[in-house]
């Protein structure tokens, strides 16, 4: 399992379509994703979920990957969420 913190860079945050590309970049991986927000943690594969936690720019989450491509799905997580 790998871990990482990392701060919301997107102007809008991760709501409506960047939360959309978000999941659907997700899903591109076999490995178990969540993320945490405020010890709230979701499956970040559920566009609800994700919406759930509301998150803004400047926010802090933690991404978690549990799987044989966790590394590299949180790599590739964390660029989105920083461009």
């Amino acid at each position: 399992m790998i871990e990482q913190s990392i701060t919301i860079e997107l102007e809008t945050g991760l709501q409506a379509r960047p939360a959309a590309q978000f999941v659907q970049q997700a899903n591109r991986f076999s490995s178990h994703i969540f993320i945490e927000k405020d010890k709230k943690r979701v499956n970040a594969k559920s566009i609800m979920g994700l919406m759930s936690l509301a998150v803004g720019h400047g926010e802090e989450i933690t991404l978690i990957a549990d799987g044989t491509d966790e590394e590299h799905a949180v790599n590739q997580l964390a660029d989105f969420v920083k461009e």
